[in-house]
């Protein structure tokens, strides 16, 4: 189930609030200009799907949000717990770090725990499969694939060359609770 757990800066271990409702979870973002919606797959997606097929399958909506946004890249972000280098890709993406550009992530399968911090709260929001998740340009964020990572994301972004990260060199991560805890 997708939730959203809001945390103070200043007390990691405790949230402040946790939402389950989506329209509760999206109205919440909204409020930080981070979108939150759940998209449902046209056609029904195999296992072993091609990115092709995975984007086909959410063609019509991704076109749309594309030609609203101006995104001109879509690709697919598929990972699990199989992968030889999980646990060095899951430290580099617990780094606190914020991009020039709003992205979008849509959860094709699987789950991922997106931390936004936002001024003096972070944001923690557990997103599963069918979620919509945007990160707004400059926002400090990270992300928790957890140690056993299964996740297919479909990535939408306004630069061919992928966004590139500024890392913020603070361990804020390490003082908030994970995927696994």
């Amino acid at each position: 189930m997708s939730s959203l757990s809001v945390y103070h800066v200043s007390s990691p271990d405790i949230p402040n609030k946790v939402l389950t409702h989506l329209e509760d979870i999206a109205s919440t973002l909204a409020e930080q200009g981070v979108r939150f919606d759940r998209w449902h797959a046209a056609a029904k997606i195999q296992p072993g799907a091609s990115q092709e097929d995975l984007v086909g399958a959410y063609q019509e909506q991704i076109d749309q949000l594309m030609t609203e946004r101006g995104y001109v890249t879509v690709d697919v972000i598929s990972l699990n717990g199989d992968h030889p280098q999980k646990a060095e890709l899951r430290a580099e993406l617990l780094d606190e770090r914020c991009n020039d550009e709003e992205q979008v992530r849509l959860f094709v399968a699987g789950r991922g725990l997106f931390n936004l911090h936002i001024d003096d709260y972070v944001y923690a929001v557990l997103c599963e499969k069918n979620d919509l998740i945007t990160v707004p340009a400059g926002t400090r964020h990270w992300f928790d694939m957890g140690e056993h990572p299964h996740f297919i994301t479909i990535r939408m972004i306004s630069r061919s060359d992928g966004s590139p990260a500024k890392f913020t060199g603070e361990d804020i991560a390490s003082r908030f609770p994970g995927l696994d805890d």
